[in-house]
């Protein structure tokens, strides 16, 4: 009888993780990945739904075209999850797991920051995305605030790009000169890992008089008055406000009992949990990485070869290095990159690529190579 392997999640972390046992083990695997939404969405093609470059649906990858030796994809919503009995129950049944995983990602908790969902604009859901697409169009004067609700968020660098493409949008319509960009951040650095990266995009907003405003986050929002409250009690009128909302892990995972501090443990060698047989990859974990996407990949990569390892008796894989590289856009049409590196290390560290074409094509070809590999487009 197979190893029954139940995967929660379709993001990076869970198509990669399904992807590698496929490729190792064929027919003879036994992998349901389980995911309540109907398709995948690379979090950079938000910004470009958001700044009209692509529709919604251009950019959706539907799951019905997943198909791989050994793995059957259920589009259901995990109800309960016991990490003990590895059982999961969604709205459709129970899945009995011999290895259960994780990858749930992160939820927005726009309750978190009072007034955002009201007085507010998130865009870092395809929906919020996709209503800032006719919003942003009409805005031509007054005072935009791309703001920060919490930390730790996903794709640190994206709100800088958020930054920096609203830049280009308002001096391509010719009304740059009539409005005002401020960028809130509760970090003292963009890109705290890679000093260099973050000179390079302060440098940047300087040169495109966009206020960075460090150390801060947004602490709600007065949708009467329109005014941004920082968690120092200062206030940021404004006209436009794009907000970054607070991340949380999905209620049922912290139901389950599995999380400490909002975010399920770790080895972060391993990524293992504390129950035998269950593994959590990606945002949903304090891993001692950043919840961006490419993390995710790299640990479903680890916790893959662990699940290999333990049902042939090879040996342990090597442990995560926490390696990645993120893409960034300068605007301009221009792309670079930091390379970090969190867990090799006693310190994090990071590499800054210099925006160039050929960082731009190696962003393209990241972004193709994972259509053809978890989708065969």
């Amino acid at each position: 009888m197979s190893t029954r392997i139940v995967v929660l999640g379709a993001g990076f972390g869970g198509l990669e993780l399904s992807t590698i046992l496929s490729e190792e083990l064929g027919d003879g695997a036994d992998v349901t990945l389980i995911d309540k939404g109907d398709a995948f969405v690379f979090g950079f093609s938000k910004l470009d739904v958001m700044f009209g470059r692509e529709t919604a649906e251009a950019v959706r990858l539907h799951y019905r075209d997943i198909a791989k030796p050994g793995v059957r994809f259920v589009r259901e919503t995990v109800a309960a999850i016991d990490p003990e009995a590895r059982r999961v129950t969604t709205d459709a049944g129970t899945h009995d797991a011999d290895v259960l995983v994780v990858a749930l990602g992160a939820d927005y908790d726009l309750d978190a920051t009072p007034g955002l969902a009201e007085g507010g604009n998130e865009f870092y859901s395809v929906a919020g995305a996709e209503r800032l697409a006719s919003v942003i169009p009409e805005f031509s004067e007054g005072h935009a605030v791309i703001g920060v609700c919490g930390a730790p968020f996903k794709c640190p660098p994206a709100p800088s790009e958020c930054a920096l493409l609203l830049h280009d949008e308002l001096t391509r319509r010719g009304v740059r000169d009539a409005c005002r960009i401020s960028f809130v951040i509760p970090f003292g650095t963009p890109v705290p890992p890679s000093p260099e990266t973050s000179a390079a995009l302060v440098e940047a907003f300087a040169e495109r008089d966009i206020d960075f405003i460090t150390g801060r986050r947004v602490a709600a929002i007065d949708p009467a008055r329109k005014v941004a409250v920082l968690d120092d009690d200062s206030e940021l009128p404004f006209d436009l406000f794009l907000g970054v909302p607070k991340h949380c892990a999905p209620e049922v995972v912290i139901a389950s009992g599995m999380t400490e501090d909002g975010y399920i443990p770790v080895d972060s060698a391993t990524l293992a949990t504390r129950y035998p047989g269950v593994y959590a990859v990606g945002d949903v974990t304090t891993a001692g990485v950043p919840k961006a996407g490419v993390f995710a990949e790299g640990a479903a990569r680890v916790a893959a070869k662990g699940i290999l390892s333990q049902l042939r008796g090879d040996e342990s894989p090597a442990p995560y290095d926490g390696r990645g590289v993120c893409y960034i856009e300068f605007g301009a049409g221009r792309i670079g990159a930091v390379e970090v590196d969190f867990l090799s290390g006693p310190r994090p560290t990071g590499v800054f690529g210099v925006p160039s074409a050929e960082l731009r094509a190696q962003k393209e070809t990241f972004g193709a190579t994972r259509r053809a590999r978890w989708f065969g487009t």
